[in-house]
C-alpha cells in the first residue's frame, strides 16, 4: 500500500505526541511539580516539539528512500499567468 510522504508524516508524528506528551507528564508528576495550566502547556508545547522533529526525520528518511520529489513549476512572469487565467475564463 502507497502513502504519500504527508501521510507517514502525520501518523508518525501524531503517534509521537501522545507517547511523548504521556512520557512529560509523568516525568512532571514524579518531580512533584503541580498539576496546572503552566505544566499542561509546558507539556503541549514538549510535546509538539519532539513531534515536529519526528515528522522531519520521517520526511528525510523518504526522500533519502524515494529521492527527491519534483517540484511543480511556478512562473515568476506575471503576464504569463494573466494569460492563462484568461484562457480559463469563458
Amino acid at each position: 500500500m502507497f502513502m504519500l510522504p504527508s501521510m507517514w508524516n502525520l501518523i508518525i508524528s501524531t503517534i509521537v505526541f501522545f507517547i511523548a506528551a504521556w512520557y512529560f507528564r509523568r516525568y512532571m508528576e514524579e518531580q512533584g511539580i503541580p498539576k496546572g495550566l503552566t505544566r499542561g502547556t509546558v507539556v503541549f508545547i514538549l510535546a509538539s516539539i519532539v513531534s515536529w522533529g519526528a515528522g522531519e526525520v520521517v520526511d528525510w528518511g523518504q526522500e533519502k528512500i524515494e529521492g527527491p520529489q519534483p517540484v511543480a513549476q511556478t512562473s515568476g512572469d506575471l503576464s504569463q499567468l494573466l494569460k492563462e487565467v484568461g484562457q480559463l475564463q469563458p
